[in-house]
């Protein structure tokens, strides 16, 4: 019977503990709170299900078509320009859709808006491989670019709202680098298919390029179940009424306009240079007389490193700052596209790709970090969704270029053109990303009120 009665009593003494705690946790202040739940709001195995698979097995299939864009273009009797000018569309349709991605998925929510996304997607493929002539691809091409923009915006929104901001480096350079992946898998999954149903006909055999569309058809497909097959993870309530806030796209522009008149300069730049492997690698390696398949696999030599380094990348902009990850970046990268004209075999043109892929790789995630680094509370989605507009203008711009100096028996030129515009970028972002982020480097940091890794002090 005593032994009962201490047994109660330590049970009792440990239930006024536990209830005491409680009471003490639910009395914190609310910005210790709040602090907590930011820290634990996503965790690695909710990201990877909910953000990073859906955009790696997306990716991967558009990685897959984007080497043979311009092939297929040149297959339905388009010229070499105008080839360049169908890879320039998938960049225009994301400059056409940034904008009303960020406003669709806001209405409808992120999960719906990537079903509607991968459905359409699907649809556009199957169109791309029984396209009657180039014209048809090229419209097919052009939503494709508009869909895009629904998953990436979207994933970047949300990563930016729920990671705290001495961890975003790390998270939207994951994001980039998923993307990188997919870039990487895509084209030698495309290429292998390709080679395997090759097409015997009088004038020889070719690659069957219609497999890199329905390689990536399946993968938008699997997109689909995954995103249907995986909830979506809800939000707090107050932060979804506060990014549902809406101003003007003017108003975002002429509130910063001394940043997108420097900075917004480079993001333009930056976009246009990282589309050099999607245009220049595909053409100048069908100049020098490589088949289709060699193609695609040179091109996913070009992103080989860059789906290797976008973790320490985020690592090292989240303990030293942006710049140290963005100023190498372009320099590696601007660097090594003057060089690929000077390429006349598959290994010299390797050995090019792989040093681009170490320039983008580098700089993953990036242009998204500084871009949220400087993302006002009030209206974050639609400036994200503003400077994810500048990037992809340059996107589009840089397909066009190489474009131009076909048009003109240049190709050469274009594609220089491309690596002067690197290492402008690097210079510009070099003299102003201090006067616009805090997180610049670890000097900035301190001078804000911050840590030397981005803790607020």
């Amino acid at each position: 019977m005593a032994v009962c009665n201490i047994l109660r009593y330590n049970l009792k003494q440990k239930v006024q503990k536990v209830m005491k705690n409680n009471l003490e946790n639910k009395i914190k202040s609310p910005h210790q709170n709040e602090n907590e739940s930011k820290s634990n709001e996503l965790s690695f195995a909710q990201q990877f299900t909910s953000v990073f698979l859906p955009t790696m097995i997306y990716e991967t299939g558009i990685g897959a078509i984007t080497p043979v864009i311009p092939l297929m273009a040149l297959q339905l009797h388009a010229n070499a320009g105008i080839a360049a000018f169908i890879v320039a569309l998938l960049g225009i349709g994301q400059v056409v859709g940034d904008i009303p991605a960020g406003i669709l998925a806001t209405r409808l929510g992120d999960r719906k808006a990537m079903l509607y996304g991968a459905v359409a997607t699907l649809s556009l493929l199957i169109l791309c491989t029984f396209s009657p002539n180039w014209w048809v691809f090229a419209l097919a091409t052009f939503l494709l670019g508009m869909i895009n923009s629904l998953f990436v915006l979207a994933r970047q929104a949300y990563l930016t709202e729920v990671t705290p901001v001495y961890k975003r480096s790390l998270s939207l350079s994951m994001l980039g680098g998923m993307q990188r992946i997919g870039s990487l898998i895509g084209p030698f999954i495309g290429g292998f298919v390709m080679s395997l149903f090759v097409i015997h006909s009088l004038h020889g055999s070719k690659d069957w390029l219609a497999g890199a569309y329905w390689v990536a058809a399946v993968l938008s497909a699997i997109t689909l179940v995954v995103v249907y097959l995986i909830p979506e993870i809800k939000e707090n309530t107050d932060k979804v009424k506060f990014e549902k806030h809406e101003v003007k796209p003017s108003f975002i522009l002429k509130k910063h306009k001394k940043m997108f008149a420097s900075l917004g300069i480079a993001i333009i730049l930056v976009g246009a240079v990282r589309q050099t492997s999607n245009t220049a690698i595909p053409l100048w390696s069908a100049h020098i007389g490589l088949n289709a398949s060699t193609i695609s696999y040179v091109y996913g030599l070009a992103n080989l490193l860059d789906a290797m380094l976008f973790y320490p990348a985020g690592k090292i902009m989240d303990r030293y700052g942006r710049l140290w990850v963005a100023v190498p970046s372009m320099l590696i990268l601007g660097a090594s596209i003057l060089f690929l004209p000077f390429t006349h075999s598959v290994w010299s043109i390797a050995l090019v790709s792989l040093v681009m892929g170490l320039g983008n790789s580098i700089g993953a995630g990036m242009i998204m970090t500084i871009s949220a680094d400087m993302a006002p509370h009030e209206y974050r989605a639609q400036f994200l969704a503003t400077t994810r507009l500048f990037g992809d203008l340059g996107a589009a711009a840089g397909p066009l270029i190489v474009a131009i100096g076909a048009a003109l028996s240049w190709l050469a030129g274009g594609i220089w053109a491309l690596g002067v515009a690197g290492i402008a970028a690097a210079g510009i972002m070099g003299a102003t990303l201090e006067k616009f982020t805090p997180h610049a480097n670890q000097r900035t940091r301190l001078k804000h009120g911050f840590s030397k890794d981005g803790r607020k002090i």
